[in-house]
């Protein structure tokens, strides 16, 4: 079986994290990039010096690490500046999620966990996508009953994404996170042995 690169993309409380999970779980080697983003902004990183140069001290902490709710005040409330963030950040997450992939075993199924895919361009870079979906108002719901976030915020975090449409017109495969846990796993697993059945005949 050929190595087969898989992007997995969905708004934000879609329910992304438990399907990168699941696929995980039966067998994919899967590359986070919000694990990645955390790294490249590690105390010491470049990555964190250039944020502080753009976005001041105040996104600090006290420890001198990244005060992420501090950041995520300042860009999500202005396109310009979270335009400015990802400039600094997206290349040197993708310089990291490359490093990983090529440790991977050649014949494996490799997930790369992008949330802002869409936005950034990069469905194209891959044999298949992945696009977790859910109505925003259950979007919304999670983020405000499982974040303690205020519907204000839920809803501005939803505004600064793609749209549904425009995630699932990027999509290979779309699943669905509108029922149980159990049923949220069948689908994966579902899409987990088409995958593997691509990779298997070098499509």
């Amino acid at each position: 079986m050929a190595r087969l690169r898989v992007a997995l993309t969905g708004g934000v409380a879609s329910g992304k994290s438990r399907v990168a999970e699941t696929l995980g779980g039966l067998g994919a080697v899967v590359i986070d990039s919000d694990r990645l983003a955390r790294e490249v902004v590690e105390p010491g990183t470049p990555g964190l010096a250039e944020v502080v140069r753009a976005f001041g001290e105040e996104v600090l902490d006290e420890e001198g690490r990244l005060d992420r709710p501090a950041l995520g005040r300042l860009v999500f409330a202005a396109a310009a500046a979270r335009r400015r963030l990802e400039g600094i950040l997206h290349p040197l997450i993708r310089e990291l999620g490359a490093r990983r992939e090529a440790e991977a075993p050649p014949e494996a199924i490799v997930v790369h966990d992008i949330p802002l895919l869409v936005e950034t361009g990069q469905e194209g870079l891959f044999d298949a996508v992945l696009v977790v979906d859910a109505p925003e108002e259950a979007q919304v719901e999670r983020m405000t009953r499982l974040r303690g976030w205020t519907r204000e915020d839920a809803e501005a975090r939803l505004r600064a994404q793609a749209s549904r449409e425009r995630r699932r017109a990027a999509a290979t495969h779309v699943v669905e996170n509108t029922g149980t846990l159990e049923d949220l796993r069948e689908r994966v697993t579902e899409v987990f042995e088409q995958l593997v059945s691509t990779g298997s005949t070098g499509s």
